[in-house]
């Protein structure tokens, strides 16, 4: 399955009130594709767009007010911290995760100041995205 360069959406309407919807930014095609079918096949989840930059995952947040949004840490045009500054403002209490492949000590601490629900590495496994990814879903419901 192949997803286009470009802003996608994928049938919010479709979306039960029982499935969180999920937008995920990430400017490689492999890991959005492999995030979407991932969200896509757990039962409590329902992606509603993917982007390729953080620019584009503020406008698409703002026009679709998602459950939840997952970042890449180093995208063009502009990266994860800085849209998660930018959504933190916008939403403050939506869940952002950030799910990178350099997570290192300063993005780390610099997650934690603007206030990221979680920091995921791409070589973690799936089951800790899905684990962290649920984990801020259940404080927000708190």
């Amino acid at each position: 399955m192949e997803l286009p360069q470009r802003r996608v959406k994928y049938g919010l309407q479709m979306a039960t009130a029982m499935r969180n919807t999920v937008l995920i930014a990430d400017d490689n095609a492999f890991i959005r594709t492999a995030l979407y079918e991932i969200f896509e096949r757990e039962p409590d989840f329902h992606v509603c767009a993917v982007v390729e930059n953080g620019r584009e995952a503020i406008e698409e947040a703002c026009r679709l007010q998602p459950d939840l949004i997952v970042l890449d840490l180093a995208m063009p045009v502009m990266n994860g911290l800085d849209a998660a500054r930018v959504l933190r403002q916008m939403m403050p209490d939506v869940p952002i995760i950030i799910y990178s492949s350099t997570p290192n000590e300063v993005s780390q601490q610099a997650a934690l100041s603007i206030g990221i629900s979680g920091l995921i590495s791409k070589s973690d496994r799936v089951s800790v995205l899905i684990e962290t990814v649920r984990g801020a879903l259940h404080r927000k419901a708190a």
